[in-house]
This record gives structure tokens, sequence and C-alpha cells, in this order.
């Protein structure tokens, strides 16, 4: 890895004719590492007060990783002027010496990138044990426009279209003079603070040939003539909903739950009760006829049955089948389970009984272990034990 020095000046972008080069190194799946980290960051970004005269938070974000790390690239991380922090990239050495950075780069209104590896702040890294290297980008916050490109994201998460952002942050290995230069696309919606012209279309025309950004997320260098530009493309996902139908404890257990995994969180009530918001959950009442068009049921939502009568599980379940939801949970014995899954034979989706296997007894246990089958379905994992695996840790 590259030693940068935080020390030299900021770049301005230069116009960029010429070809696109990329390589495909490990970054991210959806902004800031996973999607639900989005939502407390953006109502912390709403909350400043950017008034231009003095720098109120710095947004970091790694930008390469090589190894062992604590956080893959694509992590962000909001900090403070007085050292506050959301969405702790970690509780390691690598995060104290950043906020202090990232302190620095307020007062000076600059922004910059910070290597922590072999050749550069590599006795900070030793300390966390971790055995990697890394690399942070940080930009200073300080006028309304450094964080329009987050409410270019926020109106594709509410509608739930996924889409694709291009960070543009580096020239010759040095930071973007003031902000990076961005641009969030999704089914011909586009959002770009990038005001020239020629970058725009080169960034573009790479989109269009890319048909399916891959698992790991793609860093693109771009050159001119006579120097060479780094941008970040990062995948959009609507934030994952889970739609919990049930009365009893268990089922607000597992909604209360859901809330604090950052889950988009629907708790339907099978007895009629008044639409209300409780602690960040939406409840509904819904029938089984009135269901799919009481809430949102797409392939980024999971639904887990647990009325505890055989007859009403089946009847929520069947117009579920004909929805793209990706799992489909239902509490119960092994016997009434058998009697589900005898009803819906041929659908791998039906989680019948839903949970990991790991002796849950109690309500917040139970809830618990949907929640661990729910997570495992959706990043392709077995749910066994870490030690057992030799797959990366992080999906």
């Amino acid at each position: 890895m590259k030693t940068l020095s935080p020390g030299k000046p900021p770049v301005a972008l230069a116009s960029l004719p010429g070809l696109i080069e990329h390589r495909r190194v490990p970054l991210l799946t959806a902004f800031m590492n996973v999607a639900q980290e989005f939502e407390p960051l953006y109502r912390a970004a709403q909350a400043l007060d950017l008034r231009g005269d003095s720098g109120e938070a710095a947004l970091v974000t790694i930008t390469r990783t090589r190894g062992s790390t604590f956080r893959r690239a694509g992590a962000s991380m909001l900090v403070h002027r007085d050292g506050r922090m959301v969405c702790e990239l970690s509780g390691g050495c690598p995060q104290r010496d950043i906020v202090l950075r990232a302190q620095r780069a307020m007062e000076t209104d600059q922004p910059a990138i910070v290597a922590y590896g072999r050749d550069s702040n590599y006795d900070v890294m030793i300390e966390t044990g971790c055995g990697g290297e890394l690399e942070v980008l940080i930009e200073p916050w300080r006028e309304p426009d450094d964080v329009r490109f987050l409410h270019a994201i926020e109106a594709l998460r509410t509608r739930r279209i996924p889409g694709i952002m291009a960070s543009l942050f580096a020239t010759d290995d040095l930071p973007v003079a003031r902000r990076p230069w961005r641009l969030v696309q999704s089914h011909g919606d586009r959002w770009t603070n990038i005001t020239h012209s020629a970058l725009e279309q080169q960034i573009l025309a790479h989109l269009a040939q890319t048909t399916t950004l891959p698992g790991n997320a793609m860093a693109t260098r771009l050159h001119d003539a006579e120097r060479h530009h780094d941008v970040l493309l990062e995948c959009l996902q609507p934030p994952h909903a889970l739609v919990v139908v049930g009365d009893g404890v268990g089922a607000g257990m597992l909604a209360r739950l859901s809330h604090q995994l950052g889950w988009h969180t629907t708790l339907v009530g099978t007895s009629e009760t008044a639409n209300s918001e409780d602690g960040g959950v939406h409840r509904v009442f819904a029938t089984p006829a009135t269901l799919t068009a009481a809430v949102t049921l797409d392939s980024l939502t999971s639904v887990v049955v647990m009325t505890h009568r055989l007859e009403r599980d089946l009847a929520y379940l069947a117009p579920l089948m004909a929805t793209p939801v990706r799992y489909i949970g239902v509490i119960g014995s092994r016997q009434r389970a058998e009697q589900i899954r005898a009803a819906f034979p041929d659908d791998d989706r039906l989680h019948a009984p839903a949970g990991l296997d790991v002796g849950s007894e109690t309500p917040q246990e139970i809830a618990l272990a949907i929640a661990a089958e729910i997570l495992a379905t959706r990043n392709g994992r077995s749910g066994g034990s870490l030690i057992r695996s030799q797959a990366p840790i992080h999906p």
C-alpha cells in the first residue's frame, strides 16, 4: 500500500478525457458497510448546524483494506467536533487516532487521506492486533452542500429502490479539494455534484457497461493524460425489513429486537387495533386477505408468522407465497411445523420451525434465535459456529 502523506494539500480536478481502468478490491456491498448504519448517521447529519463558518463534523470512510481489519472498506463513521462518534468503526487505537485527525481536518477545513499499515502509522495498527492495513478518507463537513448526497440516498431508501453511488475521492493519491465528487443513480434517477461533464460521462459510461456490481464493490481508476483519479462504486440497498404477524409477547419481543438491529419493522396485529408507532416499530392491523396491501413485501423483506394457531398461521402464509419475500418463518412445535411444510411443500423460503438451534426457551431467546437465522439466511450463511467455519467472518 502506498504511503499517503496527510500533510500534502488537496488537489482540484482536471478535465478527464481518456481511458477507464478498474481493479476489484474488497470494499462494501452497501453504503457504510451495512444498510442499517445509514439511518443513525443520516439523523446525526440532519441535526448538524452547517452554516459554513466552522467544521461541525467529519465523515470518515475506509477506502481500502488489506488483510484482517476491524471493518471492511466502505464503512463510515461521523466524528463531531467534540469527539463524539456515530457508527463507530472500532474500539481500538486506530479509531482514537482517526478521531484526532478528523478534529484536525475540521479545524483546517481540509480533507485528508491517511494510511495505516507497514509503511505508515504501523505502531497504531500493531496495537489493535488485527494484522491488516487500511486507508481512510476524512472529509470535514461545514456547509449544507457537504451532506446533500445523503439526501439523495435517503430518497432512494424511502422508495425502497436500489442504486449505485460513485464517489471520486482522490486525484494522484491526494484527496479531492473541498469534498468528494459524487453521483447517485438508480433506474433513470440521478443526483450529482460533479461539475465536469467529461468526468460525469466517463463514470456513466462505465456504469452502463457494468450490468451487475459484484458482491465486493469496485474501485475504479480514471486516467487522463497526466493524472489518475480514484472512484469508489458502492451498491445502495434499501434497509432490510421485517414483518412480524402476531399479538403475543414473543411477537412484540422479536419486533423490538428487529428495530434494535436497524431493520424496518412492522408488527401486524391479528385483532383490530389503531395504527401506531411504538418505539420505532410500526403497528398495523391486517387480516390474511388484507396483509399484502397493508405492508410492503419485497425481496428485501422477511416475514415471521407467530399467531400460535395452525389455521390462522396457514391463512396468513397463503398470500405470502405469492410475494418475493426471501424468508418466511413460522414458530411452533415440530408436529405443527410438519403440517405447515406439508401445506407448502415446494417453497424453500419457508422456515418452520423458525430459528437457529441454540436451545432457546424464553420469548427473548426465541426472538434472538429467529433474528439470527434471518441474518444468516440474508448473508448466505449456515449459522454454525465461527470456530468451525473457514469462510471469511464478514460476508
